[in-house]
């Protein structure tokens, strides 16, 4: 199954660090948290990844083609034009990046992903935010629930939208960023069917946060999958310390590739 990530975004609240750089490319700990999110998919096993790249999409494609060399010990022989590579530090990932645009919605890049997903199940996730959640469990949930889209459902401090979830699991409501804050947000970490492409109907514009799951909602299509363990995303320069912080102490739940 294909992981999806949007990398796109312009990252207005971190402009400490995403004026020269997208923000799945800021570093925790000497690697950009988009590799972070990455490793956790791929200690699971699942290693094949589309990336939907837009505002600096160059600095995410130099350094999956750069990966190689950049983790790998070389000798550069200049005189005879050789390069000898000692030892290989890489990954089992195949990367597809794709251009979706300077500008569009998360909806309308994952649109721009729908030839590259061949009509198969796929999960998507954001480019910001690191979870301990257990990949397998939610996949689990996913199949016995047999709806078009499972998010993952956590429990941050406020200021995130709410969810309001039935006894069976299935969203009723999905509202982002209302002006009270609520219990159950939504995380990211999706699992999705092929059918949720026909609810993106405005083409670069489509917000994927809005009409599409709130239509997912109310056609009794979205299930809810509640993680009660580490979830962060990375909005601020102090949530980006605080991840330091913990990667460098040795104390980040979501490295589970490390434990």
């Amino acid at each position: 199954m294909k992981v999806v990530v949007l990398a796109g975004g312009y990252g207005t609240r971190l402009s400490e660090e995403t004026d020269l750089r997208p923000k799945p490319m800021v570093e925790i700990g000497g690697r950009p948290i988009l590799w972070h999110i990455m490793k956790n998919y791929s200690f699971w096993g699942f290693n094949e990844f589309v990336v939907l790249t837009g505002y600096k999409s160059h600095v995410i494609k130099d350094y999956f083609i750069n990966y190689y060399t950049r983790y790998s010990d070389i000798t550069v022989d200049m005189s005879n034009n050789v390069v000898k590579i000692h030892q290989h530090r890489n990954e089992p990932w195949k990367v597809t990046m794709l251009y979706t645009g300077q500008d569009a919605m998360t909806g309308g890049r994952l649109l721009a992903a729908k030839n590259f997903l061949a009509g198969e199940r796929f999960m998507l996730t954001y480019g910001d935010g690191v979870s301990d959640v257990n990949i397998p469990e939610l996949i689990k949930s996913h199949k016995k629930a047999r709806k078009y889209v499972t998010l993952t459902s956590v429990q941050p401090v406020g200021k995130f939208g709410t969810l309001v979830i039935d006894g069976s699991d299935t969203v009723r409501s999905f509202s982002e960023k209302p002006e009270q804050g609520g219990t159950w947000i939504n995380g990211g970490f999706f699992v999705m069917e092929p059918v949720v492409f026909d609810y993106l109907n405005d083409g670069d514009k489509t917000i994927l946060e809005r009409t599409p799951l709130e239509n997912l909602a109310k056609d009794g299509q979205l299930n809810a999958y509640k993680h009660t363990g580490f979830w962060k995303a990375m909005d601020t320069l102090k949530d980006k310390n605080d991840l330091t912080c913990m990667w460098t102490q040795g104390k980040a739940p979501w490295a589970l590739w490390l434990l």
